[in-house]
């Protein structure tokens, strides 16, 4: 029995990029064709000039909220759905609202990598506590289980006395779900006396899996990797048993972008989780997740060869008001694009003697008071307030994405 779920993980790392590449321009041109809105956001594009990376970052980032305010006038889907998709089996609705397609096609939200990386093989039974209520999570991962090979006990969320119950009656090898409730059926398990020692693996998301959640299930003696997913665009990275960041999945691409934009940064710099995915039936092209996380060096020790990333890292859309008026990523991205000696800037609101105080605080390349004047002038009619500017060396800003530092209490 193998450690990799396929080939595709084990490809070497040009052969991926350029079939990929060669993958995702046969993506758009289908989007274009069989889906209204990439109709009309790919417009300008041209498929077959989508021969690298660098072409694929010249198209246009697509955010959640646009499917919001497309959904309001086509719905369910905002013409995101392709007129040849499989036959529509579910419709979840996440808070936006925004609704989701669901299809009835093997693996369709493509997990089988991330539970196959988390020990599951096929005919082991697998405790699923993710909901199945609105939200696609449940079925997302019902899904990918059913095309493993692997039993489900369709436990859904809530009721922890009956969780460990059932645990200790059908024994089943894993647990998926939040990390938070696996702790809590954990400790539920133990107040009833309960053994529930069959339950050896689990693979856990929807939330941030902090190192004292980490370190109470190694000390019960069980293996546990998390995933990164979203429900538009279903895996989008996984951990496996190197546990070493988490490699990304063969069946999307992804790019980490400077917030509120759509251009690259270097490998190791923080930014926007932007995917694109190879799902025929709802493509995503350049998806921003809002999601913030940073590309690894080198590969995972486990074999694959995908890239990794460090996992989610906090969230992107950091808008926030000052003095009574919005000012979001988009506009620090603008102001540094104004400035040729500008490398990057951040917003630092505070709050002095009760009244908002904003700095804007910029890696330059020359330092000088003609500089900083220009800046003032350029904060001024980006961001429509005065502001403090402070000038830096390159390299001097902390390397976490943030883009605009909100430090008034809330």
């Amino acid at each position: 029995m193998t450690d990799f779920y396929d080939n595709l993980e084990t490809r070497d790392p040009d052969q991926r990029q350029a079939e990929q590449i060669k993958a995702i321009a046969h993506q758009v041109a289908h989007a274009q064709a069989t889906c209204p809105a990439w109709a009309d956001i790919l417009k300008a594009v041209s498929a077959v000039d989508i021969t690298s990376a660098q072409a694929l970052a010249a198209l246009p980032v697509t955010r959640k909220s646009s499917l919001i305010e497309l959904q309001k006038t086509t719905m369910p889907f905002g013409g995101f759905v392709s007129s040849e998709a499989a036959p529509l089996a579910y419709i979840f609705t996440s808070p936006g609202p925004i609704n989701e397609p669901g299809f009835d096609v093997p693996d369709h939200w493509h997990f089988a990598r991330a539970l196959y990386a988390g020990g599951l093989r096929k005919g082991d039974l697998v405790h699923n506590t993710f909901s199945y209520h609105f939200t696609p999570a449940g079925v997302m991962f019902d899904n990918a289980l059913k095309a493993l090979g692997c039993p489900v006990i369709a436990a859904g969320t809530g009721n922890s006395d009956m969780q460990a119950q059932s645990i200790a009656a059908l024994k089943p090898k894993a647990y998926v779900g939040t990390p938070s409730f696996l702790k809590i059926v954990l400790e539920k398990a133990d107040t009833l006396a309960l053994d529930i020692s069959s339950l050896t693996h689990a693979v856990v998301g929807g939330e941030p899996f902090f190192p004292a959640q980490q370190a109470f299930f190694k000390a019960r003696g069980l293996n546990v990797l998390q995933g990164y997913a979203t429900a538009d665009l279903g895996s989008i990275a996984y951990e496996t048993p190197a546990q070493e960041g988490m490699v990304i999945d063969e069946d999307v691409y992804v790019e980490i972008v400077r917030p509120g934009t759509g251009d690259l940064v270097a490998d190791g710099e923080v930014g926007e989780v932007v995917v694109t995915n190879f799902n025929p039936h709802y493509p995503l092209i350049r998806f921003a997740t809002g999601d913030m996380s940073a590309i690894m060096a080198g590969q995972s020790p486990c074999g694959r060869t995908n890239k990794r990333i460090k996992g989610w890292m906090g969230r992107a859309d950091q808008a926030t008001k000052v003095r009574g008026m919005f000012v979001r990523p988009e506009q620090v991205a603008d102001l540094v694009a104004k400035n040729e000696s500008l490398v990057k800037a951040r917003l630092r609101v505070t709050q002095v003697n009760g009244q908002d105080s904003l700095q804007v605080l910029c890696e330059a390349t020359v330092i000088s008071p003609e500089l900083t004047a220009a800046i003032n002038d350029s904060a001024r009619s980006v961001l429509h307030l005065r502001a403090e500017v402070v000038l830096q060396e390159v390299g001097s800003l902390p390397n976490d994405g943030i883009v605009i530092h909100d430090q008034r209490e809330h």
